[in-house]
């Protein structure tokens, strides 16, 4: 078990595991976690008591809605074929293009509210550290609209993403096994007897589980043939097993033989010893840092394994331990572009999500939700920076500290999908934070005071060489008679446009 911290820590510590175990906070729920002592804070995190629906889904998500909406898609290209065979090729080739489209602008559509739906859980929830792990495991088992092409469905996964958030990793793994949304990515829908498909197979060890050099290709063809027979009914987004498509010979697989089907080989699977550290290391890596020591390794994959692979206790051991708390963890993770979004809103105390121009944020800082570039999801860390998306944090922070009067119109119509209907209500619906509430009247008397309140509100941590200095420098050239709310803005976008803004 790796050494743990003592009970009695800092507010900058509670800081800490609020942004690395959730999206950050202001200074007042800071407090709140701090006030619980370090023990009792995390078990807070780890036990949340909201309700898992307090935000209501999208009317199109109901099973019942989804079942209308597959029979008008099956009735609407049963009819336009009856109509095409008395149609010239030409006629009917663009009546099969018109047909698409619209199914194809009602998808985006749908993707878009899921996107707005889930974005808006993250800024509300009062769980931060399920949907942190929700969003873990949307990247661990990444699926995309692009090829599933069904919202409701990835809107299915991400539910049981968010029941499996903090529960057992081998139950979870099993869900996806039979997950209608893995299944159209990876082609699982395809592998019939005789015919089997490799794609499951394979990620399921290489990116899953195991990791590279943990298998052999010929575990993965005989996985694959365990791997077969399954159905998606596509009216109630169901699976279904059928025994004559499943290939019910004996395999041999990972050292082990017996007539093996997909159950069978994932429970062989979490029987290899890196099934434990594979993900425990995948863990610290998402919550500390990179590249742990092999020691701290093995001592949470040991916790993972005596736990029968419950979440739980492994991330107990992570947020209590001391190396958590460490000069190597705090303050130097780079903010995936979701963390720098909804973190930034946070502690600007802003009332509501601006939805419409969240989703510009996460088109222009390459995060979007429902569509990881890949099966092995985001890269992570020093991949969310480059010139060009630096540039943009900046000017993103600009407008949440400003307001409309610096909305980047021009480019929000540039976004694929994002038509002049969400760029107005992007425009229209954010006016900017409560600058009174971020820098009271009194406080603003007296500028290093205000410089060293709003530093503890967005860094939370002592900022190193003349950083302060900076800060200080600008906001007395800028103080006239009275600070004014327009340059309270300012100072709020100098600060956020910082290197060191980007690290948390």
């Amino acid at each position: 078990m790796l050494p743990k911290a003592e009970n009695q820590w800092t507010w900058e510590e509670a800081a800490h595991l609020l942004n690395r175990a959730g999206f950050g906070g202001n200074p007042r729920e800071i407090g709140q976690l701090h006030a619980m002592g370090r023990y009792q804070a995390v078990e807070f995190l780890l036990k949340p008591a909201e309700p898992i629906d307090f935000l209501p889904a999208p009317e199109w998500t109901s099973p019942e809605e989804r079942a209308e909406a597959a029979r008008a898609r099956f009735a609407a290209i049963r009819e336009s074929r009856m109509a095409m065979k008395d149609m010239s090729a030409e006629a009917a080739d663009r009546k099969r293009r018109e047909i698409f489209q619209k199914f194809q602008q009602e998808e985006r559509r749908q993707g878009l509210e899921a996107q707005g739906w889930w974005l808006d859980r993250m800024f509300r929830t009062q769980a931060p550290l399920r949907e942190k792990m929700t969003l873990f495991w949307h990247d661990h088992f990444a699926t995309s609209m692009q090829k599933v092409k069904e919202p409701s469905l990835l809107y299915g996964q991400n539910v049981t993403f968010r029941e499996h958030a903090l529960g057992n990793f081998k139950k979870l793994t099993h869900a996806m096994a039979q997950n209608p949304a893995m299944m159209l990515y990876l082609d699982l829908q395809t592998s019939k007897k005789g015919k089997p498909n490799e794609n499951f197979a394979r990620e399921v060890m290489e990116l899953f589980t195991l990791g590279q050099g943990n298998y052999t290709e010929e575990d993965i063809r005989q996985a694959a043939r365990a791997f077969t027979g399954y159905d998606i009914n596509r009216f109630q987004g169901t699976v279904s097993h059928s025994k004559r498509n499943w290939d019910d010979g004996e395999k041999t697989f990972l050292g082990q033989k017996g007539k093996f089907d997909g159950d069978g080989i994932i429970d062989v699977i979490f029987q290899q010893p890196q099934a434990a550290s594979y993900l425990a290391m995948k863990l610290w890596e998402y919550f500390a840092y990179e590249n742990p020591p092999q020691a701290a390794v093995e001592d949470l994959a040991k916790t993972f394994r005596d736990g029968k692979f419950e979440l739980v206790p492994l991330l107990r051991e992570i947020f209590l331990s001391k190396e958590f708390y460490s000069p190597d963890c705090m303050a130097n993770q780079i903010k995936s572009p979701v963390q720098f979004f909804i973190q930034m809103l946070k502690q600007l105390e802003v009332p509501s999500l601006p939805k419409g121009y969240a989703l510009y944020v996460q088109s222009q800082l390459g995060q979007i939700l429902f569509a990881p570039p890949n099966v092995a999801g985001w890269d992570w860390g020093k991949a969310w920076i480059n010139t060009n998306t630096l540039l943009t944090r900046y000017q993103i922070s600009g407008f949440l500290c400003k307001g409309n009067d610096s909305a980047p119109s021009r480019e929000m119509g540039k976004v694929k999908g994002f038509g002049n209907g969400l760029q107005r209500m992007a425009e229209a619906a954010y006016a900017g934070p409560d600058y009174d509430a971020l820098a009271p009247r009194a406080m603003r008397e007296d500028v290093e005071t205000m410089v060293d309140a709003l530093i503890q509100r967005l860094f939370q941590r002592t900022l190193s060489g003349n950083v302060r200095e900076r800060f200080i420098a600008y906001a007395s050239e800028k103080k006239g008679v009275v600070f004014t709310n327009q340059e309270v803005a300012e100072l709020l976008h100098l600060m956020m446009s910082t290197p060191h803004y980007q690290l948390t």
